[in-house]
């Protein structure tokens, strides 16, 4: 195997999502004399655009999908290859490409983030969405769809549920109340009058990304689940018409506390003939026929391709075990986003959501690991991982998550503020001791600041108890 190495590269990055382009810009700042190579299945990388921080630890910043040709034109260090990863040989540091080439590596970090956990495999009629050729696919279906049944509760089928129109939408979610990793079921309540209002007219024009993919050569595509591209950006339904047949602007029906029995997902003859070819099945019992149903139950770490014949440590979610410096347990292999598992002491006020902004930190920091090992420097776990903070946007709010925003691993001694005006805004304060240990914003509240100092530095709040949330008060004047 080692004696037919096309090319030994000192850094090589697997995945070309936010991470793996994150850590490979940091490390080519870093040492710009280093050949660095990004192995990534498709076309196009994701690239972090219009980044601003916004306070400590809260940073906004768009996702754009560019082709890589932009990475290897700003470092001439970078060599991309395209092609999926077969194989890894931790033993003899190499890798091996779908195509059968073979590249070597001193230090390697997989960031070949999460796939789809999808309802039911290779079922015509369950759609997972979660890169760009899926989000084309959900809109050509949906063009001639008269009813859709979403299923999940994260952050995808949020999205969709709010942006689908003139389709009528059955949305099983698990859960008592919609957004459960989210949000409290009293922020689910704020939110859910938006699904039955008219959409405001989309005067904002969205600033964020436009997807553009070309059509696949054919036979380009493989067929195995590493195949899969890069996760969708937070705004990936801006630009695709999300529009059914039927006349309706928004019809959203809500199943609470079921999920499908997922022997009944058929197209079979035995249910009463219909407009519709497909029926689902949930565990409430009902049965609905619809055109397709879409699956966003969320990812699975996509460790596939690198698991066999080598030693990782996985977690208890399946993601490669890393340490605080983005090590796995197999040497000079790191590992950052959606396919790692965070294994260090977590700060008392962060835990790992695989989400948008962490995928950027872990990546930014693996580069910087890989480089201070290389260097022989020192390096300390980052500042984000200090406090969890998160800016996102859901039915057309702004929302903000801060710290234990819902009450994580806080046992039952901690108590909740809560401020609400209906259609304008939501604040959830958490307090453990006295102290703010997390929040949830939603609208406009310019109170993201002031809360995240207040969680950071941990001053004992309970000299003001309810008035901490009264309106008449400027919070910020009282904090500075």
């Amino acid at each position: 195997m080692a004696d037919k190495k096309e090319k030994t590269f000192r850094f090589v990055i697997v995945g070309g999502g936010i991470a793996g382009v994150t850590c490979v810009e940091q490390l080519s700042s870093q040492v710009p004399s280093a050949d660095v190579a990004l192995i990534t299945a498709g076309p196009h990388i994701k690239a972090v655009t219009n980044y601003k921080q916004v306070s400590k630890t809260l940073e906004e910043f768009d996702v754009e999908e560019r082709p890589s040709s932009v990475l290897e034109e700003k470092f001439p260090n970078l060599t991309v290859i395209h092609s999926a990863v077969k194989s890894l040989h931790t033993q003899s540091h190499s890798v091996e490409t779908a195509d059968g080439r073979v590249f070597g590596y001193e230090k390697l970090c997989i960031c070949s983030g999460g796939r789809p956990k999808l309802l039911t495999q290779d079922n015509p009629y369950v759609l997972g969405i979660r890169d760009t050729d899926s989000a084309q696919e959900f809109q050509k279906r949906l063009s001639k769809a008269k009813r859709i049944v979403v299923v999940g509760n994260g952050g995808i089928a949020l999205e969709l549920v709010y942006e689908v129109e003139g389709c009528e939408v059955i949305w099983a979610v698990k859960d008592k109340a919609i957004g459960n990793t989210f949000f409290d079921a009293g922020a689910a309540q704020f939110l859910i009058p938006a699904l039955e209002a008219d959409k405001p007219e989309s005067a904002a024009t969205c600033k964020r990304t436009r997807y553009t993919t070309e059509e696949p050569a054919p036979g380009a595509r493989g067929s195995g689940p590493t195949e899969a591209g890069s996760a969708l950006g937070p705004d990936w339904h801006e630009g695709i018409v999300l529009r059914g047949t039927e006349q309706v602007s928004r019809r959203v029906s809500l199943e609470y506390q079921c999920e499908t029995c997922c022997s009944d997902l058929n197209s079979d003859s035995s249910f009463p003939p219909s407009t519709f070819q497909f029926y689902i099945q949930l565990t409430n019992g009902k049965t609905f026929g619809c055109d397709f149903v879409v699956s966003a139950t969320g990812v699975v770490p996509n460790t596939e391709p690198f698991l066999n014949g080598n030693n990782f440590a996985l977690a208890d979610d399946g993601g490669l075990h890393v340490d605080d410096h983005m090590m796995t347990s197999e040497p000079d292999v790191y590992a950052a986003g959606d396919v790692c598992t965070a294994c260090w002491e977590h700060s008392p006020l962060w835990q790992q959501m695989r989400l948008w902004t962490q995928a950027r930190q872990m990546g930014w920091f693996a580069g910087r690991c890989m480089a201070a090992h290389v260097l022989s420097e020192p390096i300390e776990l980052d500042f984000c991982f200090e406090l969890f903070s998160h800016i996102t946007k859901f039915f057309n709010y702004k929302v903000v998550l801060l710290g234990k925003f819902n009450g994580q691993g806080l046992g039952p001694d901690h108590e909740l503020l809560l401020r609400c005006t209906k259609g304008q805004e939501y604040v959830k304060v958490v307090l453990s001791g006295g102290r703010m240990v997390g929040a949830v914003l939603i609208g406009e509240t310019d109170l993201e600041e002031t809360f995240e100092n207040l969680i950071l530095n941990q001053m004992d709040l309970t000299p003001y108890g309810e008035e901490l949330l009264n309106p008449d008060i400027d919070i910020e004047d009282y904090f500075d």
